[in-house]
C-alpha cells in the first residue's frame, strides 16, 4: 500500500470510495435516513474533490495495486476533514496508515496538534490511536453530530498520554513502561 497525493484523475473513484465509506459502514451515525445521508453525501462529487486539491488542503489516497482503498485530507492549519476507507479495506489497517501521513502532513505544515470531528462509528479508532475528546459538535453542519477530537502528540499538554518516537521523524507510539 502507499499513500500519495490525490490528483484530479483519482475524483470518481475516490468519491466512490467515500460514498460507500459513509453508506455501508456509517449507519450508526445516518440510520439510514435518507435526509441524513442527502447531506452528508451531498459534497461527494467529482467536481467538488477536484476543488480539495489547492493549496491550504494535503488530499492524500491509499492506493494498492492502483486501487483507491481510502481518501483523506488535512488542512493545514492541522484539522482532519476527511478519512474514509473502502468497505473493502476495513480491518486491514490502511486507516491507520493514512491517518499517520495526515498527521505528518499536519506536522510538516508547523502543528503541534491535529484536530478532527469524528463519527460515532470511527470514535473508538481515534481514541484508541490516543485522540483525546473534546466535547460534542454542535454546529449544525452537513455531517452527523460528532465528537471534537486532538492528536496525542500536542507537546507540552499534562492531560495526553506521554509518547515516544519510534525514530526520528515519524509519529509518536503509546510509551510502555
Amino acid at each position: 500500500m502507499k499513500i500519495r497525493d490525490a490528483v484530479p484523475e483519482d475524483a470518481t473513484v475516490a468519491c466512490e470510495v467515500m460514498r460507500r465509506s459513509i453508506a455501508e459502514l456509517c449507519v450508526a451515525d445516518h440510520r439510514n435516513d435518507p435526509t441524513i445521508l442527502e447531506r452528508w453525501l451531498g459534497n461527494k462529487t467529482s467536481e467538488i474533490f477536484k476543488s480539495w486539491i489547492r493549496p491550504g488542503n494535503a488530499l492524500l489516497v491509499a492506493v494498492e495495486d492502483d486501487r483507491i482503498l481510502a481518501v483523506g485530507c488535512v488542512t493545514d492549519a492541522g484539522e482532519i476533514t476527511l478519512n474514509y476507507v473502502s468497505p473493502d479495506a476495513r480491518f486491514r489497517g490502511v486507516s491507520g496508515v493514512l491517518l499517520a501521513a495526515l498527521e505528518q502532513r499536519a506536522r510538516q505544515r508547523g502543528n503541534e496538534r491535529c484536530t478532527l470531528k469524528s463519527t460515532e462509528t470511527a470514535r473508538r479508532f481515534y481514541l484508541e490511536r490516543g485522540y483525546s475528546e473534546q466535547g460534542p459538535l454542535t454546529a449544525n453542519s452537513a455531517r452527523p453530530p460528532a465528537t471534537r477530537c486532538r492528536s496525542p502528540w500536542s507537546p507540552g499538554d499534562p492531560e495526553l498520554p506521554v509518547f515516544c518516537r519510534r525514530r526520528p521523524g515519524s509519529m509518536g507510539v503509546p510509551c510502555i513502561t
